[in-house]
């Protein structure tokens, strides 16, 4: 859990992002602290992997600033960017594994461009990373062998390569089945156990988020609506978040209203 009396690992201030004429990003802020896990909830085009990909610097705002670890990654040097950026991980929502490398490869890839480390050490860091993640035997073998659920988990084991104290997830769990991605979420929670990282995770998933949150986040039409505990979302009486957590469909906001008041009229 995280530590409140830290300073933000991550802090998003006044983020605005368009794409040619359409705002995306609205005026967003957000504070993540040091080893807490951050869910990024709200349906698709609401800003969630836009928000996401600022944090990697993958984007770059229209105007606002995004800090990880007190540094302004918005505004820097690309060569002082690429220091920071060695301690973050990532997992794509297609895990986007290269398709002509073997998994070996693939996850060893980051320690083969960014380190010195000799061949047989780098050998024996991706045998570990792939164990963490289930993956041991598969080190053979290419991506078109491997399910959708083992390719999550190849390119988590690749986004932990360098032990990153931030490790970003967009989509964890789109495209499986609710099996394997109840195994996804339980290797999220292991992570979070062992390594004490900072976890940042988009989705649209609602049974994942309220599994995995320390924190949610709730997104709509490119702003924050709502930041709290899985427990104070559930209880939002903010129509938007009520509308999402219950799949009413746009133009049924009555529903919504009278969902609203019938927990008003017995107390809640």
């Amino acid at each position: 859990m995280a530590n409140d009396a830290a300073e933000p690992m991550i802090r998003v201030a006044d983020l605005v992002t368009h794409y040619d004429e359409r705002r995306i990003l609205n005026h967003v802020s957000l504070e993540i602290m040091p080893g807490e896990t951050m869910v990024i909830l709200g349906g698709s085009g609401t800003g969630k992997s836009t928000l996401l990909r600022h944090m990697t610097r993958l984007e770059i705002p229209t105007s606002g600033h995004v800090y990880i670890k007190g540094q302004d990654v918005c505004h820097m040097p690309e060569e002082q960017f690429n220091q920071i950026r060695r301690k973050i991980g990532m997992l794509f929502q297609s895990a986007a594994l290269f398709n002509s490398m073997t998994v070996q490869e693939n996850v060893a890839l980051p320690l083969r461009e960014l380190t010195q480390l000799e061949e047989p050490t780098i050998r024996i860091m991706t045998r570990i990373k792939l164990d963490l993640v289930g993956l041991s035997g598969v080190e053979r073998f290419m991506p078109a062998q491997l399910s959708g659920g083992m390719k999550k988990r190849a390119g988590l084991a690749r986004a932990l390569a360098m032990d990153p104290e931030i490790l970003l997830f967009d989509e964890p769990s789109a495209g499986l089945d609710p099996i394997t991605a109840a195994g996804i979420d339980s290797l999220i929670l292991k992570l979070k156990m062992a390594f004490r990282m900072t976890i940042v995770v988009v989705t649209h998933e609602l049974a994942s988020a309220f599994v995995i949150a320390d924190r949610i986040t709730v997104m709509h039409e490119g702003e924050i609506i709502v930041v709290g505990t899985p427990e104070e979302v559930r209880n939002s009486r903010h129509p938007r978040v009520q509308q999402f957590l219950n799949r009413v469909p746009e133009g049924n906001e009555r529903d919504v209203k009278a969902y609203l008041r019938s927990l008003t009229e017995s107390g809640f």
